[in-house]
């Protein structure tokens, strides 16, 4: 039994139900195709099969090395780039402490390199760094993608600085390749602690491999829940395929219908602060993922109410290309009921006594039902609290959404080959040898 709810009845005025259920039979050969490993790119399905796979004494390797690094350490620094950094922050940030750095009790705190370039911030990071003991979390499946090798030579570098080389090496746990790649050969010639990126599971599909993990664990969150939530959307989505029984068919066929309607650009809603790392996930999954040959739902995000004073007008009068999926926490952790005023002067006191999370509840339906009359279709994926289990349902009910969506467009939902343009011609600015061709190339656009 699962805990997420997907429903799309107030979508139901912009695309009819019979349009939603053409999609089954395409669907049906979708999950076989996944199941079977014959459709597009199917060499890196091995998240298909992560939930069941994770046993309890791997599981454990990882919670003993999470403790071995939080014993000697103030902070863990994880470094990586997209798939290998954002499912770890959204998992940690959604579970953790909103102002869990200011909090007096001593906690070991996660902080994130390799996912930018900037001098500043790693500038800052060292600062703070100079004050902690710390420990580095380092994944890279080549150990050459550029921001995070980057990341990694500056804080190696400053690791063996504070602490030689041998108490450095003992802080320094790499997630890579098996068997190849330069992380790996440093990881062997240095006696680094190690975990496997799966040959079979691309980055922004990671988050149940160490990658997640390991970071997971370090913050002190229990990855076997993560896992079991998972497992228990896994085993509810084989059972049946049909779209108003399997909310991953329901979504991806909703979501396809209303793109065939023109509606090009999906908007995930959370009105909970903590979600907005599971956002910057979810829109790299399905971003990298479905964008390809020039199609593809753009995804974009928000978190009300606080961007309804920002972007509400945009969603409520603009282009009407958009529909939102509204990622709804019933059950707040905590009560705080909203005090009675004896001068009532901001003319509050209709609400006085009412638990917050109900003015915030009251705010969402509010919102869905204006921006349906503004001709904005509305999807709702419900879960009741934000919990390890519950992450680890959603976690892999957008990974098999995606699938199953990308499959529907016909496109390869495992590659990312439009991510090397850039690195293309940034290596050529940098002079990097075997790119003069390209380097010429580029002056003479300059």
């Amino acid at each position: 039994m699962i805990n997420l709810k997907f429903t799309y009845e107030q979508a139901l005025e912009f695309v009819s139900k019979e349009q939603i259920h053409g999609y089954q039979e395409e669907i049906n050969k979708h999950y076989e195709a996944i199941y079977n490993k014959t459709g597009k790119g199917n060499d890196y399905l091995g998240w298909v099969d992560l939930p069941e796979h994770m046993d309890d004494a791997f599981l454990d390797e990882i919670n003993n090395t999470a403790e071995s690094l939080k014993a000697k350490s103030e902070v863990a620094v994880v470094i990586g780039i997209g798939g290998s950094y954002l499912g770890a922050r959204a998992v940690i940030d959604a579970l953790s402490h909103h102002f869990s750095q200011l909090r007096k009790e001593k906690t070991l705190q996660v902080l994130f390199a390799g996912q930018n370039i900037s001098e500043d911030y790693l500038t800052d990071l060292l600062e703070v760094l100079d004050q902690k003991d710390y420990s580095l979390i380092v994944i890279s499946k080549s150990g050459t993608t550029t921001e995070p090798a980057v990341a990694f030579r500056l804080l190696k570098n400053h690791l063996e600085s504070k602490y030689g080389l041998e108490e450095a090496r003992q802080r320094i746990v790499a997630i890579t390749d098996k068997e190849k790649g330069a992380l790996k050969q440093l990881a062997n010639d240095e006696g680094y602690k190690t975990f496997v990126v799966p040959d079979d599971v691309g980055g922004r599909y990671s988050v149940l491999t160490p990658v997640g993990l390991l970071p997971i664990a370090v913050a002190g969150f229990d990855i076997k829940q993560l896992l079991a939530g998972a497992k228990a959307m896994k085993e509810h989505v084989k059972q049946s395929k049909a779209i108003d029984d399997n909310p991953v068919s329901g979504y991806a066929a909703v979501r396809n219908a209303l793109y065939a309607k023109g509606m090009t650009t999906e908007i995930m809603v959370n009105y909970e602060p903590r979600l907005f790392y599971f956002t910057e996930w979810w829109k790299q999954l399905y971003g990298e993922s479905e964008g390809k040959e020039n199609k593809g739902i753009f995804p974009a995000g928000v978190g009300f109410t606080t961007d309804l004073h920002s972007m509400g007008q945009y969603i409520q009068e603009g282009l009407r290309n958009i529909f939102e999926t509204v990622l709804s926490v019933e059950n707040p952790d905590h009560t705080l009921t909203i005090p009675e005023d004896d001068k009532n002067l901001d003319k509050l006191n209709y609400i006085a006594g009412m638990p917050l999370h109900e003015v915030n509840h009251m705010a969402e339906i509010g919102t869905t039902l204006a921006h349906m009359d503004g001709g904005v279709p509305n999807l709702r994926v419900g879960i009741p609290r934000v919990n390890e289990e519950t992450l680890g349902e959603l976690i892999y009910f957008y990974e098999m959404a995606c699938a199953i969506s990308g499959y529907i467009l016909d496109v390869n939902p495992f590659d990312q080959p439009g991510v090397e343009a850039y690195k293309k011609n940034m290596f050529a600015l940098l002079g990097k040898p075997g790119f003069e061709k390209e380097t010429e190339e580029i002056r003479k656009r300059l």
